[in-house]
């Protein structure tokens, strides 16, 4: 069986299982065919050099188009976030800032002149209670026009293009099969209306989804290559790398991408896949920083420049902040997977479009007057990891600097006590954190590309800036403790950085949400720059898995993964129960008898007959319905496409043809017979087969660490039944006192 049936052989189903192992084996037989041609003639040498170098190319693809999304969409959610807000009259294209750099008054008094609000536009004033009316009216009016056009192309015109893209792409990664999610319509409308849904200024952001875009064009380029294209094993491989990538363009943090796709994503991650996937990451990040979508030279919007070593006694606070980590990621994951849960049950979940305007609308109206959440949660972030000092011009800086008073009788500390603007600051920043946290609740889960990185993000920051303050004022008012005195002795005005408060919370409850660990840690250290800070990170992140565990074991993305009823085995749970493959085997003691096919007693009617009748996706092959000794295992697409090849090459095969699975390959019609066919070339000889006293706890890990589609249950080689990954992950839900409602799962 040669190229014409190899290519269709390739293919699954939709909404189901690939076959690791036997994908595995085909590309071990296209290895050795290639390792061949180096003997053959010049142009087979040609064709094994463009195999060689073929996995090496596609990544580099990948990473230069994930690379040139990710400028593109970052450029125009930048530019369309501002528009909601006002307009540069004179560069249309511009957003405030490069309008703001390209006005030669920017750093005079007077300051930037060529932006203009939409209230100075139409009013002709720059204050006013009429031009906050207009700016609030345009901005509601505005995030209302983005979000109902982004929900429109995703409902109408690409569904998969709605949500994260991440629970989806763990699942495609271990092996389902969904035709479409990484198709080219998915990607042109994801990255539009990504666009359109940050710049609505809804509680989500790019990051998570851009994972899901990268992805998509390692699809895409995956086809140009047949090892790929026919191989839906090896084809993850590229999906890996293109993971990876994804968040090297999304966060700036090629190695970061690289642990985030082996600790989060994959499933099946050899050392080729590592090294490829670190060089698909450094390309993108390389081609993002060629294009410097913020104009700073830097990959990243966060990066900080304070250096300012941390104190022990910061530990403390820094232990707080994973605590309030952990409990924040605890009850968002509950209470959005209890939302969407009563989404998905209820005729409310059919009404998307107004769903999704719903929300931007209270999001919109309450996010208004509150200075920090009225700006996209990037650009807060920003703000909030900055250090504050008399050049800073970010609204929580003159906040705190503008209403700080003088201590002259403290011999210790002529600085800065709590004035009104810092109080003012801090409960804003309360308010932001909590309008956040609930809003965001809601967003996650509506039918508009929504990652989860930046919201968690900024709701940790704000609550790391409050007791970065707090600390700050605490030793500002008390330098003469033994713990201040001692750490910072003199110089107690540089002893705290509220910036890196901020920081320590914006890793604390993102790996709250996602239970990331090391993976976060280098994403936060090469997002930020600050590499001095990895201990109070690592401190943080690791108390905030702790306490998130103690409340709820999985992530967001295993949460969606099991809401969804996605076929996923994961390879990081523990399975500690005492059954065995006999209570979970199929047929069970009341069903039908398994369905099987003898190696020389069937014919082709009967065969075709048997594929009308079953769904099965495969079949054992049997010496004999008595023995029932085990011969092999062939595959219901192999055997369907074989049928039909077979009567259309030889027109003497009819339906009384005998069907033959034995070791010999050619057999001949006697007198008065239909021609035979022979198919034991479909045949697999060697299924993975086990025992009915095989503890279920060994037959979970072959199904991970194998990544098996199904394995056969004998006893004294006679064959009892048969085990699916769907069985499995049946059994392990029933064990948990779960009930799946999924269709995948009946």
């Amino acid at each position: 069986m040669e190229e014409p049936e190899a290519a269709a052989l390739a293919q699954y189903d939709d909404f189901h299982t690939i076959d690791w192992v036997r994908d595995r084996q085909r590309d071990r037989v296209r290895f050795r065919r290639m390792r061949r041609m180096k003997r053959g003639s010049i142009w087979e040498r040609i064709k094994q050099a463009n195999d060689a170098w073929g996995g090496w190319l596609v990544v580099l693809l990948v990473g230069l188009s994930a690379g040139l999304s990710a400028g593109v969409i970052d450029v125009g959610a930048s530019w369309m976030t501002d528009l909601k807000r006002g307009i540069c009259p004179q560069n249309l294209w511009f957003n405030e800032e490069s309008c703001c750099w390209s006005d030669d008054n920017t750093f005079a008094d007077v300051g930037c002149q060529q932006w203009k609000t939409w209230g100075e536009i139409f009013i002709g004033e720059s204050e006013g209670v009429g031009v906050y009316l207009m700016n609030y009216i345009i901005y509601v009016l505005t995030a209302l026009g983005f979000a109902g056009l982004a929900v429109v192309l995703v409902r109408w015109i690409a569904p998969y293009a709605c949500g994260s893209g991440i629970p989806e792409i763990k699942t495609i990664l271990s092996g389902f099969i969904i035709h479409g999610y990484l198709g080219k319509l998915t990607l042109i409308v994801k990255s539009m209306s990504m666009m359109l849904a940050v710049a609505a200024g809804l509680s989500l952001g790019k990051e998570g989804p851009l994972v899901h875009v990268a992805c998509c064009c390692g699809n895409f380029f995956s086809y140009v290559f047949a090892k790929y294209h026919r191989n839906e094993a090896k084809k993850r491989e590229v999906l890996s790398a293109a993971a990876a990538a994804g968040v090297s363009v999304a966060f700036g943090a090629p190695i970061g991408g690289v642990l985030f796709s082996l600790e989060e994503v994959s499933y099946y991650f050899p050392m080729k896949t590592l090294w490829r996937a670190f060089f698909c990451a450094m390309i993108a990040a390389f081609t993002l920083k060629y294009m410097n979508p913020y104009g700073t030279g830097n990959l990243v919007m966060f990066y900080v420049e304070y250096d300012t070593p941390w104190k022990l006694f910061e530990l403390l606070p820094f232990v707080l902040l994973g605590a309030l980590g952990g409990l924040i990621g605890a009850v968002f994951i509950k209470a959005n997977l209890w939302w969407c849960k009563k989404r998905k049950n209820s005729r409310f979940g059919n009404f998307s479009i107004a769903e999704v305007l719903l929300v931007t609308l209270i999001t919109a109206l309450i996010a208004f007057p509150n200075p920090y959440t009225r700006q996209s949660s990037s650009v807060l972030i920003q703000h909030l990891f900055r250090q504050c000092g008399p050049d800073d011009g970010s609204s929580l800086c003159d906040y705190i600097d503008n209403n700080r008073t003088i201590n002259v009788n403290n011999p210790h500390y002529p600085g800065a006590e709590a004035g009104p603007g810092v109080l003012k600051a801090v409960w804003q920043l309360l308010l932001a954190a909590l309008f956040k946290l609930i809003i965001t609740v809601f967003t996650f889960g509506i039918k508009v590309p929504a990652g989860l990185f930046i919201p968690s993000m900024a709701i940790g920051a704000c609550i790391g800036r409050i007791i970065g303050i707090g600390v700050e004022q605490l030793a500002v008012s008390n330098p003469e403790w033994l713990v201040f005195s001692s750490s910072c002795g003199n110089s107690i005005s540089n002893c705290v950085t509220p910036g890196l408060y901020a920081m320590v919370g914006a890793a604390a409850v993102l790996g709250g949400v996602t239970k990331m660990t090391v993976s976060l840690v280098v994403i936060m250290f090469e997002l930020t720059g600050g590499l001095t800070y990895i201990v109070p990170l690592m401190v943080a992140i690791m108390t905030s898995k702790w306490v998130g565990d103690a409340f709820i074991k999985e992530g967001i993305y295993d949460g969606h993964i099991h809401l969804n009823g996605y076929p996923f085995l994961d390879n990081k749970e523990e399975f500690t129960h005492t059954t065995q493959a006999s209570d979970v085997m199929r047929p069970r003691k009341h069903d039908p008898a398994l369905s099987c096919i003898t190696q020389d007693e069937f014919t082709v009617g009967d065969l075709e007959q048997l594929l009308d009748e079953t769904e099965f996706k495969g079949f054992p092959v049997i010496v004999d319905k008595e023995s029932q000794r085990l011969v092999g295992f062939v595959l219901r697409r192999d055997l369907k496409i074989a049928l039909r090849h077979a009567r259309i090459r030889n027109e003497e095969i009819v339906s009384a043809s005998k069907v033959y699975f034995t070791e010999q390959s050619t057999r001949y019609a006697t007198p008065g017979q239909a021609a035979p066919l022979t198919l034991r070339h479909i045949l697999d000889m060697s299924p993975i087969q086990i025992t009915d006293a095989t503890p279920m706890e060994t037959v979970v890990e072959l199904f991970r660490r194998v990544g098996l589609r199904q394995t056969l249950v004998t006893h004294n080689g006679r064959l009892l039944g048969i085990i699916t990954k769907k069985d499995v992950l049946r059994h392990i839900a029933t064990l948990a006192n779960q009930d799946p409602e999924s269709i995948l799962f009946s």
